[in-house]
């Protein structure tokens, strides 16, 4: 069975006010099945939805059901919060998702598939189909950073450095080409190996590379608020300069 089923029909497509409005119609003079031709309903999803002892227009489903979905969407939503953890720097990794989904599973009562007990994780399926319902998700390599740098940048030392640039701006009143921003990189001397295909139960691969351990290169670049920049200047771990 494919991951991604493609739609054969438009059956089950029908809004639900449209279907509370066509509902209505029905009656004296005017059958199920003459209803459903006007509106190009299917006959037998009107009728079944005809024949209901009552409707709740709030909580009534047209057409397919998600049988499939482990969690209720209003489950979901809060996963998707749970998951902003990344802006306090404890992002959880998609396999630390998986298996925190089996534990939450457990705890509720959900209905799951008998491969997330033998593997003690939730099943890839399930954490594709995850991301591709909440779009606002993705999978981002992390930069390393310190807790010294994850405290300091906080409302009050922002605000504090914003205090002070504006008490030197209206003490010297600096034109914007006399503010600067530079920032650096770091770059390695030593291209990285891409993967390779090669013969199965090899432990060791090389590949040939201009060295083993190069020299680090600090790139620092420099942009003044008018526009202007100068050339990157490149420091050597050697302590040259260039």
């Amino acid at each position: 069975m494919p991951r991604n089923r493609k739609r054969l029909t438009e059956r089950g497509n029908t809004p639900k006010d449209t279907m509370l409005r066509v509902v209505g119609e029905i009656g004296p003079g005017k059958s199920i099945r003459n209803v459903a031709k006007d509106y190009n309903i299917n006959y037998r999803t009107l009728s079944r939805y005809y024949k209901k002892p009552s409707i709740d227009p709030d909580s009534e489903i047209v057409g397919y059901k998600k049988v499939r979905q482990i969690f209720p969407d209003e489950e979901e939503v809060k996963w998707v919060a749970y998951l902003t953890m990344t802006n306090i720097y404890f992002g959880l990794s998609p396999f630390e998702v998986m298996k925190f989904a089996l534990e939450y599973a457990t705890a509720l009562n959900h209905k799951f598939p008998q491969s997330w007990t033998t593997n003690k994780l939730a099943g890839v399926d399930w954490f594709k189909g995850f991301l591709k319902r909440h779009n606002t998700l993705s999978i981002i390599k992390p930069e390393a950073t310190t807790l010294a740098r994850a405290s300091s940048f906080n409302k009050v030392n922002v605000g504090k450095f914003f205090e002070n640039l504006i008490t030197v701006q209206n003490r010297h009143h600096f034109n914007p080409s006399d503010i600067w921003n530079v920032d650096e990189t770091s770059i390695s001397t030593v291209q990285s190996p891409e993967r390779v295909v090669a013969r199965k139960g090899v432990k060791q691969i090389g590949s040939i590379t201009s060295a083993e351990r190069g020299s680090l290169v600090i790139k620092a670049l420099s942009v003044s608020a008018g526009g202007n920049s100068v050339p990157p200047l490149f420091v050597c771990s050697t302590g040259k300069f260039s």
